[in-house]
């Protein structure tokens, strides 16, 4: 098991940093007191492996004496044969104060709404906490995509998959576009089977629509630009950090060419790649209308 302890300054990040911490597949708990964590970690260490990784937030929530009980605390985790790491969150004073003027709040420690006075108190009482940390990450200048990079290189599994999920989806648009789509793509142009006699009752998962869609140029050379602009898009939407691309290609019904472009797709691109799947939302609506 992983056990990492997140702390540092109030306004370094701390909230977004556990958030990160959760979409790695660690199991977080904020504010937890000092005193409790020895017996939590017992509980999580046997848990029969469910708790691979445990990320605990401490922070100056927990009163002006959480940090030296929190290393005490550790020590004795440490003398139980309990492997630890403490992430410690720093920011210069200026990115802080700018933040807290931004969200309208105090500093836990700020006098009169001094929020300086807070950070000079606070930092004091880290002191220690800093020294004895395994990392340290000053997020002055560090935007969301460069955090994401920072701590996916430090704490997600080794074994992990960082690798980005990806939906085709196909869907008509007289059932209107989907709500959660990240590309929306119009395939309406494209030769429509529904206006031939013998494949309308059919759908595109079925062969016979879908050598009917292919066979027309203009649908092998769509089918290929597709391709090249999302083998394009992908890595750099996964440098960016997005965790699921939503590709839905649209059609009148959601029936046919929608249907047949998303699986060619899907096809194509789960050769490449594992975490793909293929939906089609709107592919028995129109059945229930011929």
């Amino acid at each position: 098991m992983r056990f990492i302890i997140i702390t540092g300054l109030s306004g370094s990040g701390k909230s977004t940093v556990t958030k990160e911490f959760e979409d790695m597949g660690y199991y977080c708990v904020e504010n937890m007191p000092p005193a409790l964590i020895p017996k939590f970690i017992e509980l999580c260490s046997s848990a029969n492996g469910k708790l691979e990784n445990v990320a605990l937030v401490a922070d100056i929530r927990g009163g002006e004496d959480v940090f030296s009980a929190l290393l005490g605390e550790l020590s004795n985790l440490k003398n139980a044969g309990y492997e630890y790491e403490i992430l410690f969150l720093e920011a210069s004073d200026d990115s802080i104060v700018r933040r807290y003027k931004f969200s309208r709040r105090s500093h836990p420690l700020s006098e009169f709404g001094n929020i300086l006075d807070g950070l000079d108190k606070e930092r004091a009482l880290l002191k220690n906490v800093k020294e004895h940390a395994t990392y340290v990450v000053d997020t002055s200048e560090l935007n969301l995509t460069d955090l994401h990079k920072k701590l996916r290189s430090l704490f997600d599994k080794p074994d992990g998959n960082q690798e980005m999920y990806i939906t085709f989806q196909s869907f008509g648009f007289k059932y209107g576009v989907p709500i959660d789509c990240d590309l929306v793509f119009d395939v309406r142009f494209l030769p429509n089977p529904f206006h031939v006699e013998e494949l309308r009752e059919h759908t595109g998962e079925e062969a016979c629509v879908q050598d009917y869609v292919m066979e027309f140029e203009p649908s092998k050379l769509f089918f290929d630009k597709l391709v090249d602009m999302i083998s394009f898009l992908i890595p750099h939407f996964e440098e960016e950090g997005k965790p699921h691309l939503m590709v839905c290609i649209g059609c009148t019904g959601g029936r046919h060419r929608s249907v047949t472009l998303a699986n060619k797709l899907f096809e194509f691109f789960s050769k490449e790649r594992q975490n793909v799947t293929i939906k089609h939302r709107d592919i028995l609506k129109d059945a229930l209308r011929l």
